[in-house]
């Protein structure tokens, strides 16, 4: 078995013996060292697995633990296009092993589909906004037409804000879909959307752990960026600074609902994303179930992120020794 103190595995071939840690499920290592951190500063054995190859035995008991998926639905732009696949296939078998996951099979199609979170936000009675999802490129021009522009448009398998463009003509947005600068999306689904016009040029991003509040960040978008990981490898400087927003607590309204929604859906770690638009709206628009933390909120925040889930996950990990 390979220890925390190797490198990532990329194969499933775990003694069933061994000792029972969290087990990190995730492709992209640069996002790794805030939980890593976390998790020895807790005294929380873990083990990272690398899901970007490998092989499993359907018929072989996984090892004891709890399993934190950390799948990302931008995976296919670091090469691993089949990471989301080879996610499904683990967590079927480990959940069919009845292995504690978390962030397992109903999470993982959330994460990899803004249709699936539309519509569990829209079935749960939160403002969204108009959206059209077109599948290939043939019908593009012509669902474009039944917005109003400006409109934007994105992938629905996104994250980073993948496929995120505004179009200010229905003539601009044809021009763009014929030409080999359209970027395919790597489900093949685009998502046609309303342009909202936020009243202050900033939206607001919610953090949840085992389903409750841990804080609120403010990302300001007056430079006009799509990009919105907070994560320290996904910093532009001086494009989208990140900041604590403090007049959001557990007791706000909008954090409650949210927490209701989560508990509903079974998602345990998340990131909620809104706007308070210009015309009263408070619109929210995207859920991540892989979240990451910016270090500039964390150095002011009242809780960590990262420390939040290594204690969280650590509490899982205990439960399930003991039992």
């Amino acid at each position: 078995m390979t220890s925390v103190e190797d490198h990532p595995v990329a194969a499933w071939s775990f003694a069933t013996d061994a000792e029972p840690r969290v087990h990190v499920v995730h492709e992209n290592p640069d996002w790794f060292p805030p939980f890593e951190a976390a998790f020895r500063a807790q005294g929380v054995s873990f083990q990272e697995v690398l899901l970007t190859g490998g092989s499993i035995d359907l018929d072989a008991e996984p090892a004891p633990g709890v399993y934190w998926s950390r799948l990302s639905a931008s995976a296919h732009t670091r090469d691993h296009a089949r990471t989301k696949e080879f996610t499904r296939a683990v967590f079927a078998w480990l959940e069919g092993w009845g292995r504690r996951v978390v962030g397992g099979t109903g999470v993982v199609e959330l994460e990899v589909s803004k249709v699936a979170q539309h519509a569990l936000l829209r079935r749960h009675g939160f403002d969204v906004p108009r959206t059209l999802a077109v599948f290939g490129r043939e019908d593009l021009p012509a669902r474009a037409r039944e917005l109003e522009v400006p409109f934007i448009t994105k992938h629905n398998q996104g994250g980073k804000g993948l496929g995120v463009r505004r179009f200010d003509t229905h003539e601009d947005f044809d021009a763009y879909v014929a030409s080999p600068e359209f970027e395919e999306p790597a489900d093949g689904t685009t998502l046609l959307q309303e342009f909202l016009r936020s009243a202050e040029p900033f939206v607001t991003r919610a953090e949840f752990v085992g389903g409750r509040f841990v804080y609120a960040v403010r990302v300001d978008t007056s430079a006009g960026s799509f990009e919105l990981c907070p994560a320290d490898a996904c910093e532009v400087p001086e494009v989208v600074p990140f900041a604590l927003r403090e007049e959001i607590t557990a007791e706000h309204p909008l954090v409650r609902r949210y927490e209701e929604l989560l508990a509903a859906a079974g998602v345990e770690i998340a990131g909620i994303e809104f706007m308070e638009t210009a015309d009263g709206r408070t619109v929210t628009y995207d859920i991540n179930t892989n979240t990451n933390y910016n270090p500039a909120v964390e150095a002011v925040a009242p809780r960590s992120g990262p420390g939040e889930i290594a204690r969280y996950l650590g509490d899982l990990l205990r439960a399930e020794t003991s039992s």
